[in-house]
């Protein structure tokens, strides 16, 4: 028998579903404010002493030169070297984070990162080409960035035809991709291996990832990349949230399961092909942060795929931060940092978890 609601039991859904909503625009709103109080603290930190006040007078000195003075030399050290890092680490955050969230849903897999899916193995690979037939990484110069950025995308483009000889299912993705991160693997190993020992140094030094090689050209392309090819992921938030529900569900309500599949997939790869081509290997970020954004606030894509921008952003920076001060004036590669912090957090998801990931 039909149950029609009451007019006191629809109103306690609607204020039900008002107060989840603003529960999630406040997280949003909590991890903006965190990102600028962290953004403004990591411009002061570093082998060299700044405090908070000459930082934040240094970042408005330039654009508002009348009202705010600032040392020359403070100027240097916050506009050329730490606002160029400190912005990449937070458009390269919150890229990675998108991605991830965009892998795992689309493929309906908790473990699907742009990483699993041999991405990071193919940029690696193709820095590791370039190294190797003569280029250098000091200064990440242009081929070995073109390099990278060209082999990172080829996985994508393999796992694409290869779902189009059979049908786009998330097992064939997955699969494909677990191939191609096997198959870029040996060939980036075997390049280590018939390559000098300054080569493989030099390998070895892209693949840790670093912020280090961020300047404001790069920052640019990088932002250049990953901001227009955001919006398609976001207008896309109804689509992703049917398909959380299995294809049959999402068909039914008139999405194109396989055209957002693979659409999100290439998107998803470009993005991350363009962090990697210019920071190297940074994991984690593109598997947790989707993780801690829907453990707090839910699967609803309109909010979950913002909100992971925010996190991933406050992630990397976090770590970047950590990287240059923990044993300064050492810096230390911001991807060893997230790798030691993202297994112990991930471990700890998946113990609090409790339940299905769906």
């Amino acid at each position: 028998m039909e149950h029609t609601l009451t007019r006191s039991e629809k109103i306690d859904v609607q204020e039900l579903y008002t107060s989840f909503t603003w529960k999630k625009t406040l997280f949003v709103l909590c991890f903006i404010f965190l990102l600028a109080i962290l953004a403004i603290a990591a411009t002061s930190l570093g082998s060299a002493s700044i405090s908070m006040l000459e930082a934040f007078s240094a970042i408005l000195s330039r654009p508002f030169p009348s009202y705010f003075n600032s040392e020359p030399f403070v100027q240097t050290i916050v506009w050329e070297l730490r606002l160029p890092r400190i912005l990449m680490a937070m458009v390269a955050g919150a890229g990675l984070a998108v991605a991830g969230t965009t892998m795992q849903v689309i493929l309906r897999n908790p473990m699907a990162s742009p990483y699993t899916l041999g991405i990071a193995s193919g940029a690696g690979f193709g820095a590791a080409l370039s190294i190797v037939m003569g280029e250098t990484v000091e200064g990440l110069q242009q081929t070995t960035v073109v390099s990278a950025f060209i082999f990172s995308l080829i996985p994508a483009f393999v796992i694409l035809g290869l779902t189009r000889l059979k049908r786009a299912t998330p097992a064939t993705m997955i699969l494909a991709g677990i191939a191609m991160m096997y198959l870029f693997s040996a060939g980036m190993s075997l390049l280590q291996y018939l390559g000098t020992t300054e080569d493989v140094a030099a390998v070895v030094y892209w693949l840790f990832g670093n912020l280090s090689k961020a300047t404001w050209l790069n920052l640019g392309v990088v932002a250049a990349i990953t901001f227009p090819l955001l919006l398609p992921l976001f207008k896309w938030s109804w689509d992703f949230n049917a398909l959380t529900s299995g294809d049959e569900t999402a068909t039914s309500l008139g999405v194109n399961v396989e055209q957002i599949r693979v659409g999100g997939m290439m998107l998803a790869s470009l993005i991350t092909a363009g962090a990697v081509a210019f920071l190297g290997t940074i994991g984690f970020i593109g598997l947790v942060a989707p993780h801690m954004t829907r453990m707090v606030i839910g699967g609803d894509h309109r909010f979950l795929l913002p909100a992971s921008c925010l996190v991933g952003a406050v992630l990397l920076l976090a770590s970047d931060t950590t990287a240059r001060t923990i044993l300064s004036p050492i810096v230390l590669p911001v991807g060893i940092l997230t790798s030691f912090f993202g297994v112990p957090l991930f471990f700890y998801l998946i113990m609090r978890r409790g339940r299905e990931y769906w």
